[in-house]
């Protein structure tokens, strides 16, 4: 680590708990979202322990009220002045879960085999447990530039934490790591997310005569032909050898239509998922989407609707000359690199915000039985995050100043 003995000459004192009792204390707490209200519920459990805990070390905490029923939050805790500081970031909520599937309690930390079990050890309630064993080495007392906890709520689901950020403006920062599960591997770009579905209305009428009515499923089947041309010529456009499929997808997940053999199908739907990349932009895709199946059903009596299944995501770009790249490449020892899964971080790009991806666990392991993450990872990334904050908090304003 940077030599930060001046900074922590002093250290506060409070004492919290210990790391592992953090760990547990946030993975006792159940925080699923889900857009099946079956399951969904709220994070206002997590959200009042983080808030104790950063209370008790000096932060100025804010609560941002998301959604009202069920209670869902987002937490900003700010130690420090200024509009130039660091975020350290995180989602508090977790995916539903098998329970049955399970060998230990979701909700009680384990350790067995070098791990830690439970549901959000890796993604991502877990980070905090490490933020803060790395915040209260310091004296925050010291820092020169801001240093700013987020956590939010709905990442899982609509990303209503996010989007609520943006609606308010509340947000001033240079910089940001995220610690969703990379391995420790700094990521600076991920694909963006548009699920639409797409509705054909026909007329139903007797099987025995076509001309009876007019058939949606055959309406949808001309459309599903456009729709892999149209897949084909983006991925011919549009290419970045950084990801692991360097090429825009388009899956056609889900199509039902009709009732019977024999009725003439009066309606017939699909939903197909894009993962669109940095350079492509959302609005300009619908657009193409919706003259494209307009050309196709022209003249044919049909009539279609199209709309979003959920809000959709934007892709994220961090420059590779970013200064939290650089850094981050460097005190982790690899390459920033890109994944295929989508954060938070593209809102925080939209704020004007520099964001990195970076964390223990293992994307592997996300939304998985049996969810882990190992012992030897969070030392390592304690000790990122320590440097990180002694680099953009302390030095970069000291050698300013110099």
């Amino acid at each position: 680590m940077n030599d930060q003995n001046n900074m922590t000459s002093s250290k506060p004192t409070t004492q919290l708990p210990s790391m592992k009792e953090m760990f547990s204390s946030l993975i006792a707490a159940p925080s699923v979202s889900s857009v099946n209200s079956e399951f969904d519920m709220g994070n206002k459990n997590v959200i009042d322990q983080l808030a104790e805990w950063l209370s008790d070390l000096g932060f100025e905490v804010e609560l941002q009220q998301v959604s009202v029923s069920p209670d869902k939050y987002n937490l900003i805790a700010r130690k420090g002045i200024g509009d130039d500081g660091l975020i350290l970031a995180g989602h508090t909520d977790t995916v539903p879960f098998d329970e049955s599937l399970w060998k230990s309690d979701p909700f009680k930390l384990t350790e067995r085999d070098e791990r830690l079990y439970g549901l959000g050890t890796s993604d991502m309630k877990g980070f905090f447990a490490q933020v803060l064993e790395a915040v209260q080495e310091f004296d925050l007392d010291k820092l020169t530039k801001p240093l700013i906890i987020l956590a939010t709520a709905d990442e899982e689901s609509t990303m209503a934490g996010a989007r609520a950020l943006i609606e308010n403006n509340q947000l001033r920062a240079k910089y940001a790591i995220i610690g969703e599960p990379t391995g420790l591997q700094p990521i600076r770009m991920h694909k963006g997310v548009m699920m639409e579905s797409i509705i054909v209305h026909g007329r139903s009428g007797h099987s025995s005569n076509p001309s009876y009515g007019n058939n949606a499923m055959e309406g949808m089947h001309r459309v599903i032909g456009d729709l892999l041309e149209w897949r084909q010529i983006l991925q011919n456009k549009y290419q970045e050898p950084l990801f692991e499929v360097a090429v825009p997808t388009m899956n056609l997940g889900h199509i039902h239509g009709g009732d019977n053999p024999n009725r003439i199908c009066g309606e017939c739907e699909l939903q197909i998922d894009l993962r669109v990349l940095p350079e492509m932009d959302v609005d300009s895709l619908r657009a193409s989407l919706n003259q494209r199946v307009a050309n196709v059903l022209i003249d044919s009596g049909l009539t279609y609707k199209i709309q979003s299944l959920t809000e959709p995501v934007p892709p994220m770009l961090t420059a590779a000359t970013s200064q939290i790249v650089k850094a981050t490449e460097r005190l982790s020892k690899k390459k920033a690199g890109s994944v295929a899964f989508a954060t938070e971080g593209p809102f925080l790009d939209l704020m004007g915000i520099e964001t990195v991806i970076l964390g223990a666990g293992d994307i592997d392991q996300a939304h998985q039985p049996d969810e882990y993450v190992a012992l030897d990872r969070l030392e390592p990334m304690i000790d990122l995050l320590k440097n990180i904050i002694f680099e953009f908090c302390i030095e970069n304003n000291n050698k300013e100043n110099a």
